[in-house]
């Protein structure tokens, strides 16, 4: 298992693409914590991301997966796609992110916090 780390300053994404190399090749899963505005990074599976926030007080409601595609453009560069997001509780029914104003925050985030090179 990878350990993940929590993104709560800007990076790079030349930096997030390092990680990345060690593990996927271009790209890398995330998790999104909306209502904290970080993420983690890093880990194996989405998973461990969202075990790695709950550890830092993150509440599960507002934990998404994402994948990150660090040399793609525009808005496919980011994926809504995780085994995580799947909450029929909170009306998400698919691995996706249902809700679209959800995505435009977890867009803006990660925008936020991810630096063009």
């Amino acid at each position: 298992m990878t350990a993940g780390r929590i993104i709560s300053e800007p990076i790079h994404r030349a930096d997030l693409l390092q990680i990345a190399e060690a593990q996927f090749g271009d790209w890398i899963k995330a998790v999104v914590d909306v209502s904290r505005e970080i993420m983690a990074v890093g880990g194996d599976l989405h998973a461990d991301d969202e075990a790695l926030l709950l550890q830092h007080h993150s509440r599960q409601q507002d934990l998404w997966g994402i994948n990150l595609y660090l040399e793609d453009e525009g808005p496919e560069w980011i994926e809504f796609d995780s085994l995580i997001n799947i909450r029929p509780g909170q009306g998400n029914r698919s691995r996706g992110v249902d809700d679209e104003q959800t995505r435009e925050r977890i867009r803006a985030l990660v925008e936020s916090l991810v630096l063009a090179d």
